[in-house]
């Protein structure tokens, strides 16, 4: 699409826009891009005359956006981040492409990270940077090309690819275990719980599943999976787990299984990707590997 020029402002003009309407003031721009106040002043009028669009309320020695142009800084900030990020990909991987994930921080940490240098010997040329999300995003605002999710399949805007399912176990340290004595699903009850935020009835299936009876039982909810394993091994209750990504601390004996009872969660876990991303390299070339490194694993 064609774009008249005097809608295309240069970066110089858009740059000390945005940075006088995110300090409110001109001589904070100016001292930001290295540049007198004057300087700065004559770019942004420059700007409203390239625009015809009054972007500041000039009062005395303050300025103050106007509804216009308070709209348009957000915008401009926006695209000036995307290429900012594109420049940046650009200089640090001038030969191949980067790949901006968004990564869930206990799967990330725990079973993408490790199989990580296995996809970088087969690609090169590919240079991946994660960035941390716990819930839903829009990818139009975020310079990301990809997430990670768990939930349901129903991410707005995004194809969506299924990598696998979860299975979830009570387990707790093994003092917690010796004192309470679990025998049966209802005695889990007698022990604090812990959950996740983002999983907020996750006991009560659990307890539903195995048929116990209902309880009033509250649960401390935190937000990562990793502090809720830090809290189980601690002692301080019993948490509902992936069994797949505590295969370490089970092992080693840091946590046990109050009992050998799982259930599966309702939400799985997918890669989701903006539509428009679809056929960039980069995540083709990721796509592809993770779906075989999923199928390898079962």
């Amino acid at each position: 699409m064609q774009i008249s020029r005097r809608f295309l402002p240069s970066t110089a003009l858009l740059a000390a826009f945005e940075a006088a309407a995110r300090t409110g003031s001109m001589t904070l721009a100016a001292r930001e891009l290295s540049l007198t106040q004057s300087a700065v002043s004559r770019q942004i009028r420059a700007l409203e005359e390239q625009l015809a669009v009054d972007l500041f309320t000039r009062e005395r020695q303050s300025i103050r956006l106007t509804a216009a142009g308070e709209v348009y800084a957000g915008e401009v900030r926006e695209a000036l981040l995307r290429i900012g990020t594109a420049s940046l990909n650009l200089h640090a991987n001038p030969r191949g492409g980067t790949l901006n994930l968004a990564i869930l921080p206990t799967f990330g940490t725990r079973w993408l990270a490790p199989r990580l240098p296995a996809f970088l010997a087969q690609n090169p040329g590919v240079t991946i940077n994660l960035a941390t999300r716990l819930s839903y995003f829009d990818f139009r605002t975020e310079a990301l090309d990809a997430a990670i999710h768990f939930g349901q399949p129903d991410w707005p805007g995004a194809e969506i690819m299924l990598l696998r399912s979860e299975e979830v176990v009570p387990a707790c340290n093994p003092q917690l275990k010796a004192l309470h004595e679990f025998r049966e699903p209802a005695d889990l009850r007698k022990a604090p719980l812990i959950g996740i935020l983002t999983r907020p009835t996750a006991w009560n299936r659990w307890f539903e599943a195995y048929g116990a009876p209902p309880g009033n039982n509250q649960v401390m909810l935190f937000d990562q999976f990793a502090t809720v394993a830090q809290a189980a091994m601690a002692g301080v209750g019993l948490a509902l787990l992936p069994t797949f990504l505590i295969q370490d601390e089970l092992a080693s004996g840091k946590l046990v299984c109050a009992m050998d009872l799982v259930t599966e969660s309702a939400e799985r876990y997918y890669l989701v990707w903006p539509t428009e991303r679809s056929t960039y390299p980069p995540l083709t070339a990721f796509r592809d590997w993770l779906s075989k490194e999923i199928a390898a694993q079962g």
